[in-house]
């Protein structure tokens, strides 16, 4: 996975790359197959003192794409919110499709248990789940 860090109106510290990186790696064992993720990173010292700093991440993953966005008046703490808004979506995508899975074996085996034939496009899926 490739992690692209934009700061805005922020200087880049080791410590700032190094807690970005800790905290989106992380997001790669939730069994996701991230791609590439986009982090940015803004400061707006015009705004109000709860909402200073700003972390924005993009996600890409086959299919469609997650997004998150934190608003905090520290930084580090903005960035575990953003990233605990996405992992709460990936957890979510990810059951989902299980649950996909696991519906169309259950459907067509109980097409077997019923009339006895088998949809030509799940007959792998139906012979394992049967055994």
């Amino acid at each position: 996975m490739q992690i692209h860090l934009t700061p805005q109106h922020l200087q880049l510290t080791a410590s700032i790359h190094q807690a970005v990186a800790g905290h989106v790696s992380s997001l790669e064992e939730l069994g996701a197959q991230i791609v590439g993720a986009h982090v940015v990173l803004l400061a707006d010292h015009g705004a109000s003192p709860t909402k200073r700093h700003t972390v924005k991440i993009h996600l890409a993953l086959p299919g469609p794409d997650i997004y998150a966005e934190d608003s905090e008046a520290d930084l580090y703490i903005a960035l575990e919110r953003a990233t605990n808004k996405v992992a709460r979506q990936l957890r979510k995508r990810k059951t989902s499709l299980n649950d996909k899975r696991r519906r169309t074996t259950q459907r067509a085996v109980e097409q077997v248990r019923t009339d006895g034939t088998v949809p030509r496009a799940i007959r792998r899926g139906v012979k394992a789940a049967a055994r």
